[in-house]
């Protein structure tokens, strides 16, 4: 393993407990290579890292972005906590270097791939929060949080079209859209997603993409197109 003490400086973090931080960052293919040597992956702290990071998210949308109605928060949170951008805080602060993990996904390229990285910032946010408290969490967290709010904001807020839609049938007194991935195709690194986006349970677009992100975007812009012309 890599000096860990690099790795709290990169994240401006030091533990107190140092097993913490080996457990976040240990993939379920080296435990399992290590059996009977007690070696604990990191899916348990993932699992308390997904409960605290979306507490930890929601409060701070809720206390700085007071013009949003619940449907704009909850839309800002999904972009927050979402796969590809958790995975890129991830590779921000250089942690997939210090994951370990078995030959076999060491040898598939596993370092940078997009779901050890998000599980392994969520088991690193439980670590955190279980060495330090949760205002360390919170302190970790808040510059990642901030940056991506705030561009959600400022950039996607009218060209984005998922908020576009969502805006414009919240303002007719519907609910918020609905987006049900309907299909999916292809190997590993060329998927191909197909949504579609309901209003009311009402089937309002269609659309496909490389991620379930681009699929439900083009979804949202099949429905401005095809019912909200007039808004585009």
């Amino acid at each position: 393993m890599k000096d860990l003490s690099l790795f709290e400086q990169n994240i401006n973090y030091r533990f107190d407990d140092k097993s913490l931080l080996s457990e976040a960052l240990c993939h379920s293919s080296y435990a399992n290579e290590q059996k009977g040597g007690g070696v604990r992956c990191n899916e348990r702290l993932e699992f308390f890292g997904d409960a605290v990071l979306s507490e930890i998210v929601s409060e701070y949308l809720f206390k700085n972005y007071s013009d949003f109605a619940e449907g704009g928060l909850s839309a800002m949170r999904r972009e927050i906590v979402d796969s590809e951008t958790l995975a890129g805080y991830a590779r921000s602060v250089g942690l997939g270097e210090y994951l370990l993990l078995g030959h076999g996904e060491e040898q598939l390229g596993g370092r940078d791939r997009r779901s050890n990285l998000e599980d392994a910032f969520e088991a690193l946010v439980a670590a955190i929060y279980l060495d330090g408290g949760r205002d360390a969490a919170r302190k970790f967290l808040i510059p990642f949080i901030s940056g991506t709010a705030k561009h959600n904001y400022e950039i996607n807020r009218f060209s984005d079209p998922k908020s576009k839609l969502q805006e414009i049938v919240q303002r007719g007194g519907a609910e918020a859209p609905v987006y049900v991935i309907t299909g999916e195709s292809g190997p590993d690194h060329d998927k191909h997603f197909e949504c579609e986006v309901l209003v009311d349970n009402n089937v309002m677009g269609h659309g496909g993409g490389h991620s379930k992100k681009d699929a439900e975007k083009a979804a949202a812009q099949n429905a401005l197109e095809s019912y909200f012309p007039a808004d585009q």
